[in-house]
């Protein structure tokens, strides 16, 4: 079994250049495998190898400077989710694009998965899916608005546009593991918005403590790795995903003619040009290479679910 782990946590990083090698030295010699974002901002990212790896890299991490608070969310996979491992360094552990946003400043009031219920049926409350399209598009809370984004740097510019409507409303806000709504909930309290709320671990904290017959959550959420989705407990959902568009189908959306593993489904079909198409299905006959000699290569879902 693979232990997967999903992490972030903002904090000062004056060099994060140099914290890069250490790192992904320490996750190679661990057989950890994933992506991890660096920034002066933090650390963001989703790993996943042998339980004594994890643990070797979530005990490195908490020791960066400001880093001692680190939380991070657990599942597990009896495949492997990634095919190597990546310390990038970026401007934004997620990019939001507003230079004066700081969540280790301050953010919006923490909602436990056990209160969440309770504050998104109040009547002065508006509830806000802050994650892109396609992750609503299979998944979201009894009620929620979609903004219809497509990255998150869209946010603002949405939130500009409807800010009339949630006038005298508390806002609570979502996404998958919490740091969006670290981002979003500094954004409008910027804005002038005094009662924001944000649900505590994300949506994926909610799934693994709130029982189904409880729950307000409808549909799955969508999770960046092999596995696609899960639902309530953090079981792995039906879904895959298109290797041309990266966005979540169903298995009867692999039945539709214009589905071609690896290359397109019935979303991007006619959003990548025929140069694109053949690009990518020489991209999958080298995976497919590549298996054959027995090298691991996640580049493209190995079988369809």
């Amino acid at each position: 079994m693979y232990t997967i782990a999903a992490l972030y946590h903002f904090t000062r990083f004056p060099n994060p250049a140099a914290i890069k090698p250490a790192l992904l030295e320490l996750c190679q010699a661990n057989d950890v495998k994933g992506t991890l974002l660096l920034a002066q901002e933090g650390i963001n990212g989703t790993i996943a190898g042998p339980r004594a790896g994890i643990d070797a890299v979530l005990a490195h991490v908490r020791a960066l400077p400001g880093c001692e608070g680190l939380e991070w969310k657990e599942a597990s996979s009896d495949h492997p989710p990634f095919g190597k491992m990546k310390v990038r360094l970026k401007k934004e552990i997620v990019t939001m694009g507003q230079p004066d946003v700081d969540p280790v400043a301050r953010v919006g009031n923490y909602v436990e998965p056990e209160a969440w219920n309770d504050l998104i049926r109040s009547d002065d409350v508006v509830v806000i899916d802050t994650r892109n399209d396609y992750e609503v598009e299979i998944g979201t809370f009894e009620g929620a608005i979609d903004p219809k984004t497509t990255s998150f740097g869209e946010f603002p510019a949405w939130w500009e546009e409807n800010k009339d409507r949630f006038h005298n409303k508390r806002v609570a806000m979502f996404c998958t593991g919490g740091i969006r709504c670290e981002k979003s909930t500094n954004y409008l309290l910027g804005q002038g918005v005094e009662d924001v709320y944000h649900l505590k671990g994300g949506i994926l904290r909610y799934l693994e403590e709130m029982p189904a017959e409880d729950s307000t959550w409808e549909g799955e959420c969508f999770v960046f790795d092999n596995r696609v989705s899960v639902g309530h407990g953090l079981v792995e959902g039906p879904h895959a995903l298109c290797h041309g568009c990266r966005r979540p189908i169903l298995p009867e959306d692999m039945k539709r003619p214009e589905y071609e593993h690896g290359v397109s489904c019935h979303r991007c079909v006619h959003e990548t040009s025929e140069a694109d198409k053949n690009r990518f299905r020489e991209r999958q006959k080298q995976i497919l290479l590549s298996r054959e000699r027995g090298e691991e290569h996640l580049g493209a879902a190995p079988h369809p679910k």
